[in-house]
């Protein structure tokens, strides 16, 4: 439209039919097809970059676009400078999203009809909201997005078919996509259309899906896996996982609505015997051996313990682990210890008694360890419910909040009357020294709080403080003094202190997520016991070839290395199947697939020959020379690993030979360019396996990992409406005006900004053309330089804006081929001399053009005051 709400956009629209027609002159001579060539690329002679495949639940948004711009710019620029230059494009289908969405559309239409109809009282609410999205105003420099019916809910959880309807999909159609396969042959398409009308310089030939739809990826992944079990890779064990209960299966990161990359967090579990007879309140319990759990990171600790911590309004039950057996924690934890092989009935709590802080407070303990023989329950307005098991054990000899807590509760009368705390279950308990720190000496707490002056438990950020740093001291510094490890160092006897208790069956080992998380599913996710298949990830052997690897990687950051020296330091065995979802199956045990995130690793070699396999079809179902059960293991190792020559397949050997030249043509791929939040999964996953599965001259050239796109200084989120998909993005700005905004666009990494590239190329070009223009003031600018100035600054701004520079090359240029591959611009050293020539000339201009304005402006004033004289 050329108008709208009075404003005009014909401008804005001659920039969409000028990209449109530039689009017709690349796809009629197939600008952008990679071609491999029969002998070995020198260095710097062909460019292979990719990009993570997205997630095909939805739209691509300018998320995507500013991660993929990084790419697209790189090879753009490396095609102008005369490389053979691949950039292929695949999509996601794999794991849980996809399937936990479709069923949650028909869960949908079962309760509320087809189409459905939601409950009056939120559809009234939803109806208010967009009114008053509609009428609200922001910004002109903002992005203002209206929230949709499907987000507006207080509750935050989305009806899947109102998120349908906001991608334009009518009733009909929206019920298809209870079968998840829909959402495959829907969403892929309008991806690609999407980044062709980006402009996106990619070889089309050899896109792909994966997922077993796609039956020449499926029989890639199937032989990824069997190969890395054969070489030890794979392995099964038990292990804990963080797990989704209701899916009822591990939650990896990309099946993750929140938490990514957090991992369980291991525990010991203190068994504080409640010492009988019990109060009334745990008169049920009678005849049972009863603990309150308390959960532990520093079990070297417990000979000093004083009393036990409870929250007295938190909400506490009394679990079945045996038929013995009671612990008393949060139902939280209990859900947790049931997925670990500590409840009666497995997987599923058995409460006996649901209780209250404040009915623990007062009871007698037996804790192990602890040089006093009693302890009692007391109260603490500090104590986490949410972390733990909302029971805590107390060591004021080093744990300054231990210490404020008891201190507080001894010296404030009033407040041990306040929770009904007995004097006799307080005053009697003083500080037992059980670590000496040269620094602190053995009463590390007392001493750091009375050094920084901590009054009270209300001094939070103090005590925060106080606790990080007795801890590390203590950790590293420390020496037991009391125990059967005394004279130990502290780091050398938490390990066996810990194996001590377990042993003696006086605590249990814990293990919860380190932080809160969701599943895509909805689900709050806690930590199991499983006995899966996992990727080995961490072993020494491996770990050091990855650690090779990366050494010789160009990362463009050090903030990016020393993410990945990081994630090389704590990764460790990483889960690859999955129960639930779409994907591959473990080739040897069918029942399970292969997780998300392990289908994902080295399918940048399949690039090199997806277009042979698939006939340029991204579903791999038409017609091919070549049938998926062509491609046996034997194949497959002899394109990508150097393994013998098949003998044993029917396939010709001029397509065989063909795929391997393609291969060992375009690998090692030279750059990979990713956000910086798959460093700790995907692309540390994709330096170990290709360092497991191919030869040192195919491993990873390099990754470059952007942060998140920064709009009005702030991070791009559908919540604020700071949000726009690519496809709305191209529509109301036009393709070019998009990349030029991306380009401009900031993450905070310093290093290859393309930032920089816009102003040099684009900003400081243009404003020497100004700076010449007015030199030449009314004699005008000299033609050929003109025409000069118009071919160097078309080339400079073509990676960025390729429609633009085509059209300006073919239209205003008149020159013939295409300026993706004009070449870039050649340059004469610089003449300092004839630059201080010019600065002088310049500088002289204006100093004179002053002086001119000043008299004629002197002159006429002298005219002005004559003639009012005369009259």
């Amino acid at each position: 439209m050329a108008s709208e709400g009075g404003k005009s956009f014909a401008r804005r629209d001659r920039l969409l039919q000028i990209e449109s027609d530039v689009r017709e002159w690349w796809e009629k001579e197939d600008v952008f097809r990679a071609e491999s060539c029969e002998r070995p690329p020198e260095p710097g002679e062909k460019f292979f970059g990719n990009f993570p495949y997205p997630y095909m639940n939805g739209y691509l948004h300018l998320g995507h676009a500013f991660s993929l711009s990084k790419l697209e710019f790189a090879a753009a620029y490396h095609r102008l400078r005369g490389a053979n230059v691949l950039l292929p494009f695949a999509f996601h289908c794999t794991g849980m999203p996809i399937k936990a969405s479709a069923d949650k559309l028909a869960r949908e239409i079962q309760q509320f009809g087809n189409p459905p109809i939601f409950p009056h009282e939120v559809a009234e609410e939803l109806d208010i909201k967009e009114a008053q999205d509609e009428n609200g105003s922001a910004p002109p420099d903002k992005f203002k997005g209206k929230k949709s019916k499907a987000t507006s809910k207080s509750s935050g959880q989305a009806f899947q078919w109102e998120i349908m309807r906001s991608f334009g999909l009518s009733d009909s159609e929206i019920t298809k996509f209870q079968n998840p396969y829909n959402w495959l042959t829907y969403f892929p398409p309008l991806a690609r259309d999407d980044l062709k009308a980006f402009g996106l310089g990619c070889d089309w030939r050899r896109s792909f899906i994966t997922t077993d739809m796609n039956p020449f990826y499926d029989s890639f992944v199937r032989w990824q896996m069997r190969k890395l079990k054969s070489l030890g890779k794979i392995v099964k064990d038990v292990r804990y996982t963080i797990y989704s209960p209701l899916d009822g299966q591990p939650c990896a990161d990309h099946d993750r609505a929140s938490g990514e990359g957090v991992q369980p967090q291991e525990y010991t579990l203190i068994k504080m015997e409640v010492l009988s007879p019990f109060p009334p309140k745990l008169g049920v319990l009678e005849g049972r051996r009863v603990f309150l759990a308390a959960a532990t990171l520093r079990p070297e600790t417990m000979y000093g313990q004083t009393n036990a911590w409870v929250l007295p309004d938190g909400k506490y039950g009394a679990f079945e682990i045996t038929d013995t057996e009671v612990l008393i924690l949060t139902q939280r934890a209990a859900l947790n210890l049931a997925y670990q092989s500590y409840s009666r009935i497995p997987e599923k709590p058995s409460c006996l008694v649901e209780l209250t802080g404040s009915d623990l407070i007062g009871l007698p303990l037996r804790s192990p360890l602890s040089f006093n023989e009693i302890i009692y329950a007391l109260p603490m307005m500090t104590v986490l419910t949410d972390k733990g098991t909302g029971i805590v054990t107390s060591v004021p000899s080093d744990s300054p909040d231990d210490y404020i807590a008891l201190h507080d509760l001894k010296s404030k009368p009033g407040l041990r009357a306040k929770h009904g705390v007995k004097d006799e279950w307080v005053l009697p308990f003083d500080i037992i020294p059980v670590i000496n720190i040269p620094e602190f000496g053995d009463r590390a707490a007392e001493k750091v709080c009375m050094d920084m002056k901590i009054k009270s438990q209300n001094d939070k950020e103090k005590l925060a403080e106080a606790k990080k740093l007795t801890y590390l001291k203590g950790f590293t510094d420390g020496t037991m003094i009391v125990g059967d490890f005394a004279g130990r160092r502290v780091q050398e006897a938490k390990p066996l202190v810990r194996t001590k208790l377990l042993e003696m069956g006086l605590a249990i080992t814990y293990s919860e997520p380190e932080k809160r998380v969701m599943s895509r599913s909805g689900d709050e996710c806690i930590v199991a016991l499983t006995d899966q298949w996992y990727l080995t990830y961490g072993e020494p052997e491996w770990k050091k070839l990855a650690q090779e690897c990366l050494s010789s990687m160009n990362l463009f950051c050090d903030e990016t290395r020393n993410g990945f020296v990081h994630t090389l330091g704590w990764l460790n065995q990483w889960a690859c199947s999955r129960s639930f979802g779409l994907g591959t199956r473990i080739p040897w045990d069918e029942e399970f697939l292969v997780e998300s995130l392990s289908d994902s690793t080295i399918y940048m070699a399949y690039y090199t020959i997806a277009h042979l396999l698939q006939n340029g079809d991204m579903y791999g179902s038409s017609a091919s020379p070549i049938k998926p059960k062509q491609m046996t293991d034997e194949v497959w190792d002899f394109i990508f690993c150097g393994g013998p020559y098949p003998n044993s397949s029917d396939m010709p050997s001029s397509i065989l030979n063909k795929m391997k030249q393609e291969f060992e043509y375009w690998y090692p791929f030279d750059l990979r360019v990713s956000g910086k939040d798959l460093i700790q999964n995907h692309l540390t996953f994709c330096i170990y396996n290709h360092t497991a599965i191919m030869s040192r001259n195919h491993w990873p050239r390099g990754f470059r990992c952007n942060g998140h796109i920064m709009l009005n200084s702030e991070k791009m989120s559908k919540s604020t409406g700071n949000f726009r998909t690519l496809r709305q993005a191209i529509e109301e700005f036009s393709a070019d005006a998009t990349r030029f905004s991306l380009a401009d666009a900031g993450d905070h990494y310093r290093d290859y900004m393309f930032r920089e590239a816009l102003k040099t190329g684009f900003y400081d070009l243009q404003a020497a053309r100004d700076e010449y223009r007015f030199s030449c003031g009314s004699a005008g600018m000299n033609r050929d330089l003109v025409w000069h100035f118009m071919d160097v600054q078309t080339r400079l701004i073509t990676p960025i804006c390729p429609h633009y520079g085509e059209y300006v090359w073919r239209k205003l240029l008149n020159r013939n081929g295409f300026v993706v591959k004009a070449g870039w611009p050649v340059a004469d050293p610089p003449d300092l001399t004839l630059k201080s020539a010019n600065k002088y000339l310049q500088d002289s201009i204006v100093l004179m053009r002053k002086l001119l304005q000043k008299q004629v402006s002197g002159s006429k004033k002298a005219n002005r005051g004559a003639l009012q004289s005369h009259h």
